[in-house]
């Protein structure tokens, strides 16, 4: 009979005690509790005696207790399993403590007069709550498709035997073969009668089990009904196959370029996930085994291309990605050191090669330039140090640079100039001189040949700087000014006349800032000029058609008085006549 089968029976036959038509009394007790079962007889006068029995399963009776009505004296009966465990009451209640399942029986309280025997059964039934169940024996995992033992579920210390029930999130989990097993035993103590009740499950899992809990319950019956006790909840690692392959890239496969590292990641869905790949290079119909990474170092801009990966088992089952190694040329041509001369031409070009498109900006001497330098004649301030840098601004970090130290050489120059001060007390003396390296200039009064220090120099700017002495002669001097660096040395002379003689003055060497700014105001003078000369010569053919409209009236007017000049000289001639 199955379990909840006989729990039910058994229910049945206490209910049936409690019919007050079958005159039976039923006492319900907790396991260990103290068990009180009144008498259920009046006690009549002439009571002599009281006594309780129990009656064993063949119908004998066992005398447990006896109560005199006279002597008001309690006597025990030598019963080893109720030694000590005893009690009647002057109202003849009789109490046995530490309640057990083997004082679930039948008891009959006996109450003598000297003329007749009154008796009174009650039923007593014993119960014991089962421990919390317990899922035990757990599969380490499921594995979906194959139906596996799941676990046990057990409770222990029963009385009646109780029922297990298995749920799967919180529903029922009912019996369907080849998917959901379950078998159930009970074992009872022999000493404690006492039932431990185990359930089996065997579960067909699928992939929609994962993270699913799983728990189990047992119902009981106790003194106040019907009760039940949840297990703790399960959770299962659930194994299924890889379904699909997935490749990706480390770092980010956007920003590669000539020289990281690559790392390639092949990864399953299964669970466990596979441990081994393939992994196929471009142009490699062979593919790799190794773990769920392979990793290729320096790569360069030949790796570019279609990266595979497959299952080792399942070469069907494959994944791709595209790589790009981003790279970056530079051509700075001419680079490194160039030295010139003035006035030569340089041709200067950067060119690069790139995996996308490149930004280049040029700098020279750390300061940025807005077009790239052109040089078809060189001066002086074209020297420097000129940079080409280049960038992909996707790709962080990749940029080149390449310099070009630009320096520009010419023999020296030289040009005097003088100039008398406006008191007429001392002349100034200038000898401009460019070229580079920088000349030195040394002063010299022809003649004597000696040598003047106490000069005055500007700064060297350019391939360009002047010397400057103020002197006062009292006689004409000629005076020689000597430049001289690695290329050459250049020497000029210039008469300077005494203090006392007027000479014309001659103006100084304009720097390049001032020779700009006279370029400037020079176009403008031009300008002007031309706007004149043309208004002018507007004007001027103006003023030509009006002279020859004013010519013709002049000789209407003429040829009218001319006329009257005639008719006076006719009046004349005919007075004169007359007379």
């Amino acid at each position: 009979m199955a379990p909840r089968g006989r729990l039910l029976c058994w229910l049945l036959l206490s209910a049936a005690a409690l019919r007050p038509g079958l005159g039976l009394y039923t006492v319900n007790s907790a396991y260990g509790d103290t068990i009180i079962m009144p008498c259920q007889l009046d006690v009549p006068q002439n009571l002599m005696f009281g006594k309780w029995k129990y009656e064993k399963p063949d119908g004998s009776p066992v005398f447990i207790a006896f109560r005199s009505s006279t002597k008001k004296s309690v006597q025990y009966d030598d019963v080893p399993e109720y030694k000590d465990r005893l009690s009647l009451s002057e109202n003849y209640t009789l109490s046995i403590s530490n309640a057990k399942i083997s004082d679930q029986k039948r008891f009959v309280c006996m109450l003598v007069t000297e003329d007749n025997v009154f008796e009174a059964p009650t039923i007593v039934n014993v119960f014991k709550q089962p421990s919390k169940p317990e899922i035990v024996s757990k599969a380490p995992y499921l594995e979906t498709e194959q139906l596996k033992k799941l676990g046990d579920c057990i409770s222990k210390d029963s009385y009646p035997v109780g029922n297990i029930t298995w749920y799967r999130s919180g529903r029922l989990l009912q019996p369907l073969e080849g998917v959901v097993v379950i078998n159930f035993k009970q074992e009872m103590d022999p000493v404690t009668q006492l039932y431990t009740m185990t359930s089996s499950l065997d579960y067909k899992t699928t992939k929609a089990d994962i993270q699913v809990p799983f728990t189990c319950t047992v119902t009981y019956y106790g003194p106040s009904g019907q009760k039940t006790l949840h297990s703790e909840q399960a959770v299962f690692d659930i194994y299924y196959p890889t379904e699909q392959v997935t490749i990706q890239v480390l770092p980010p496969k956007n920003a590669i370029k000539e020289g990281d590292n690559i790392t390639l990641k092949c990864l399953g869905n299964g669970n466990p996930p596979p441990e081994e790949f393939l992994f196929y290079l471009p142009g490699q119909p062979e593919g790799i085994r190794s773990s769920n990474t392979y990793t290729l170092t320096d790569v360069r801009r030949n790796a570019t291309g279609e990266y595979k990966c497959s299952l080792v088992d399942k070469k069907s089952m494959i994944a791709s990605t595209a790589i790009t190694v981003h790279y970056l040329d530079l051509s700075l041509k001419p680079s490194g050191e160039v030295t010139k001369q003035i006035g030569d031409a340089l041709p200067v070009s950067c060119t690069t090669s790139a995996s996308r498109n490149a930004t280049v900006v040029w700098m020279k001497d750390n300061i940025r330039l807005r077009s790239s330098p052109s040089f078809s004649s060189l001066h002086y301030q074209d020297a420097g140090n000129y940079v080409c840098e280049t960038a992909l601004q996707e790709v962080e970090g990749l940029k080149k640079r390449e310099s070009l130290t630009l320096i520009v050489e010419g023999k020296p120059q030289i040009k005097m100039t003088k100039k008398t001060d406006p008191s007429g007390l001392s002349k100034t003396i200038i000898c401009h001189v460019e070229g580079f390296p920088k000349p030195a200039i040394q002063w010299t009064i022809t003649g004597s040949g000696s040598v003047i220090n106490q000069t005055e120099e500007s700064p060297y700017i350019n391939g360009r700087y002047y010397s400057k002495i103020i002197i006062s002669p009292e006689e004409n001097v000629t005076l020689t000014c000597t430049a001289e660096n690695q290329l050459e040395r250049t020497v000029n002379s210039l008469n300077v006349s005494a203090i006392s003689i007027p000479e014309h003055d001659e103006a100084d060497e304009i720097s390049d800032e001032n020779r700009e700014k006279v370029n400037d105001q020079a176009k403008l003078i031009v300008g002007i000029v031309v706007g004149l000369l043309l208004a002018a010569l507007v004007a001027g053919v103006v003023y030509w058609l009006y002279m020859k409209k004013s010519k013709t009236a002049s000789k209407h007017v003429n040829k009218d008085l001319g006329n009257i000049e005639e008719n006076k000289k006719l009046e004349e001639n005919n007075h004169k006549t007359e007379a």
